[in-house]
């Protein structure tokens, strides 16, 4: 007997459990169809979480490896890249639910109780699979420990409680970020090589020598085009000089990630930090689009019921404005503020390590 021929065939539906998936939005509750849209509209979220996520995961992995072979690095370009496109997507799906009016939306709040986005476990873990901490909230928040509470209430939320603390027992996507940036060869010097701490000083030194000409130069000429005072321009990018040291040297040392970024933004140019410096902006766009769809978020409900109390106690618009205000991979904006315009940077040491001939 052929066992095969008993097996269902696989259809559109079965494949994509349309049934079970069209079942989760309270049938038989008798919801209206401005609560439906709601609960749409934030179902369509969590499952663009999952696959923010499970797409994260997948890069954190495979820049977390020791070594980190070349061909990798397009693949987490690519992934980074699939979750810019996610958020951009996200945000306009802020509109729709903006068509939800103030009046449509109070017909049924009460009903939410305290139930709250603030809750989204997979918004938490994402944050901490990026590399989000407590003291970058700016706040006492512990999204761990917010969810201890909830298990007390909830014993069958314990499932949620254990991804975040598996999510936080394992390197965040910045930190492996960082520790790849770190062995970045500069000037021709990898980390491993003997001389690598002295080249490193050198290039970093120079660096900011050129960009103490570059601040002298732009602070000359604002003095000669504008009414500002001398004193104020002084002060301005005499506060430039210091921060672009204390970003390269915090403590007086030097930071190697940082030299490692710099030298990647510096020298985009180089067709061995091609797809360093493509990684390098999916990260940056990647963050950038997440900003945007918090913003837009934050101004949604601002739109739709003011600055009332979120459903979940916290402070509402003011609460989402702050998460706006998030930065994760704060170096890797940073060292924008350092660079240089090409004609004053550092003379590339050993070009043809990085794929040009001397005087190319």
């Amino acid at each position: 007997m052929d066992d095969s021929a008993s097996v269902p065939e696989l259809t559109y539906g079965s494949y994509l459990q349309l049934d079970d998936l069209l079942s989760l939005q309270r049938d038989g509750k008798d919801i209206s169809n401005d609560e439906l849209h709601f609960i749409i509209v934030h179902q369509t979220f969590e499952l663009w979480f999952k696959q923010i996520i499970h797409q994260l995961k997948e890069v954190r992995d495979e820049l977390g490896a020791s070594e980190v072979p070349e061909k990798a690095i397009p693949s987490c370009v690519h992934g980074m890249r699939r979750v810019t496109e996610i958020f951009g997507l996200m945000a306009h799906q802020w509109s729709v639910l903006e068509t939800l009016t103030p009046q449509g939306f109070l017909a049924f709040r009460d009903e939410l109780g305290t139930a709250s986005g603030f809750e989204s476990y997979q918004m938490r873990e994402l944050e901490i699979v990026l590399g989000l901490t407590n003291s970058m909230r700016g706040s006492n928040f512990d999204p761990i420990e917010q969810f201890r509470k909830i298990v007390s209430g909830d014993p069958g939320q314990q499932h949620a409680l254990d991804k975040l603390i598996e999510a936080s027992s394992k390197p965040s996507l910045l930190e492996v970020v960082m520790s790849w940036v770190k062995r970045t060869p500069i000037m021709g010097s990898r980390v491993d090589d003997p001389d690598d701490a002295i080249t490193v000083e050198d290039y970093v030194q120079a660096h900011l020598e050129a960009f103490n000409k570059h601040s002298h130069d732009q602070q000359d000429f604002m003095m000669k085009t504008t009414d500002m005072k001398q004193e104020m321009v002084e002060s301005r990018f005499d506060a430039a000089r210091s921060q672009a040291r204390d970003f390269l040297l915090p403590g007086g040392d030097v930071d190697r990630a940082r030299a490692g970024l710099l030298f990647i933004e510096s020298y985009r140019e180089l067709p061995l930090l091609t797809w360093p410096r493509a990684l390098v902006d999916a990260v940056v766009e990647l963050e950038e689009s997440m900003v945007k769809w918090r913003h837009s978020h934050a101004r949604m409900v601002e739109r739709i019921i003011g600055r009332r109390v979120g459903t979940g106690g916290s402070s509402g618009v003011d609460y989402l404005d702050a998460t706006a205000a998030y930065r994760v991979f704060t170096d890797l904006w940073g060292v924008r503020t350092v660079l240089v315009r090409p004609g004053l940077r550092p003379k590339i040491g050993n070009p043809e390590f990085y794929g040009f001939t001397v005087g190319s």
